[in-house]
């Protein structure tokens, strides 16, 4: 993704560029001239290295994430209580609370990651605070740090089920590994869904988000097509956040709020596709076109239906407060609640 105003008509342009002139780049945008030293391509070691003060800020939300849990379930203010009266004992399960709090940092920091991606991919206002190159690099760190934090989710949870398993270390790693990592593996309730879709959305946001630094390897073409489905592991992380997240078991603000979230995402991802950079992308068709651009533009057009579809269900959603959360329980909640 790239940080400069689409030319004006990318795909048709044939002239060599100009000496000093950067060339367009895989999205069809002109980008910004490199400073001196500054490498041809970003790297891999590269961003790992420029990505530290992001992840700092991430680990310092994650540390007050946690203790915001630990506070509420030591008090029992929080519906994971109402859900599993048996956590209540906050020390007890503390690995299990570190491991919500990184969850959520990681959903935040996915959520970041898109809207960073789409600005800098679609229209975006003329003044931001930081420049387009460091809004490119701000997007690769975030998204390597947003797999950092889903992959700590992810040990952090196998961590406690071998902590809380009374067989011997080796077959309780190999139980833990089932439930924490293999899709089905876990079959207990509401997990029996949740589980493979928080899965999935590890095992994409791995490769996709990685393919950027082969992408002259693989083809740009192929890149495009594969890196449009990180917004399909942000889909799969919301999703799993809502079905299978404690904090958000019932109806109320904080779930209302997930939702509200998605509505600056929705309403960028439908701006990006009715003012694409590339000529291809635009809805239009050329008299005589062959069937394979009339498909190609009817699946555009359905593109955009269905992107207007899902903004007009998400304020139909944060309006009527019906987020599709279960009834609030009763006062008294000590009668047992099996997270089912």
């Amino acid at each position: 993704m790239t940080n400069q105003p689409p030319t004006p008509d990318p795909e048709a342009a044939t002239e060599a560029p100009t000496v000093g002139a950067a060339a367009p780049d895989d999205d069809g945008r002109v980008p910004a001239p490199r400073s001196a030293g500054e490498p041809k391509r970003p790297t891999l070691r590269s961003d790992l290295r420029a990505s530290w003060p992001d992840g700092l800020v991430a680990l310092l939300i994650t540390a007050a994430i946690f203790v915001l849990l630990y506070i509420r379930i030591r008090n029992k203010t929080s519906s994971t209580v109402t859900v599993m009266p048996f956590m209540a004992d906050a020390g007890g399960f503390w690995m299990y609370f570190l491991s919500q709090a990184f969850g959520w940092s990681a959903l935040l920091w996915a959520w970041g990651t898109v809207i960073l991606g789409l600005l800098l991919s679609g229209p975006r206002p003329g003044r931001l605070p930081l420049s387009g190159p460091r809004l490119e690099r701000l997007h690769r760190t975030t998204s390597l740090n947003t797999i950092s934090l889903i992959v700590a989710h992810a040990l952090l949870f196998g961590a406690e089920l071998v902590r809380h398993d009374t067989a011997s270390w080796n077959s309780a790693v190999a139980t833990a590994f089932v439930e924490a990592f293999v899709p089905g593996g876990y079959d207990s309730g509401t997990g029996r869904i949740a589980m493979p879709i928080g899965q999935a959305a590890l095992y994409l946001a791995i490769p996709l988000g990685l393919l950027f630094y082969v992408r002259h390897r693989i083809g740009p073409k192929t890149w495009r097509v594969l890196h449009r489905c990180v917004i399909v592991v942000y889909v799969l992380s919301v999703w799993h956040t809502l079905l299978y997240g404690t904090n958000v078991w019932y109806d109320g603000w904080f779930r209302t709020s997930v939702w509200l979230l998605q509505l600056p995402i929705a309403a960028l991802l439908l701006l990006r596709l009715m003012r694409p950079a590339r000529r291809s992308e635009k809805l239009s068709t050329r008299p005589g076109a062959t069937a394979g651009a009339r498909t190609g533009w009817a699946l555009r057009l359905g593109g955009r239906l269905a992107v207007v579809a899902v903004l007009a269900a998400l304020v139909a959603v944060v309006a009527s407060g019906s987020d599709g959360g279960r009834s609030a329980p009763p006062e008294d909640t000590s009668s047992t609640h099996n997270h089912d």
